[in-house]
């Protein structure tokens, strides 16, 4: 089964309705009926919880992230060995931190794909599946 693997800014494309959020709910909608999964970062979540806090306020922030709290996350942890792979990732890829634990977690299998609006993450294409949503 796909283990689709949703970066912050895909998650923020669906909440905002921007380009591509169709694509999330669809894939959020096939996570309900187990015909896909969906796994996300610690650290991607965090993300997702403070780009709400600053544009929504903290009201809003608890509302959305309870929202998504009721679909069938698998939420990562950031191990030991997380942090220093993304690390690795973050020197040796030029990528951001926190972009490097999705990408992290987008490796663990040929069955993963990694979702995102970021296409600062087509530097590293070439390591994992990486699906791009429409650009604004």
């Amino acid at each position: 089964m796909t283990v689709f693997v949703l970066d912050a800014s895909a998650v923020l494309r669906f909440l905002d309705r921007e380009a591509g959020w169709d694509r999330i709910a669809k894939i959020l909608k096939d996570s309900m009926g187990q015909r896909a999964e969906i796994a996300i970062s610690a650290v991607q979540w965090g993300e997702i919880a403070g780009a709400v806090r600053k544009k929504r306020g903290a009201p809003a922030q608890n509302h959305v992230m309870g929202v998504l709290a009721q679909f069938p996350f698998q939420t990562e942890a950031a191990t030991g060995i997380r942090a220093v792979r993304a690390a690795e990732f973050k020197v040796d890829r030029k990528i951001s931190y926190a972009d490097a634990f999705a990408l992290e977690l987008a490796m663990e299998s040929v069955d993963h794909v990694l979702v995102t609006a970021d296409y600062g993450f087509k530097a590293v294409d070439d390591l994992a599946r990486i699906e791009f949503l429409p650009s604004k």
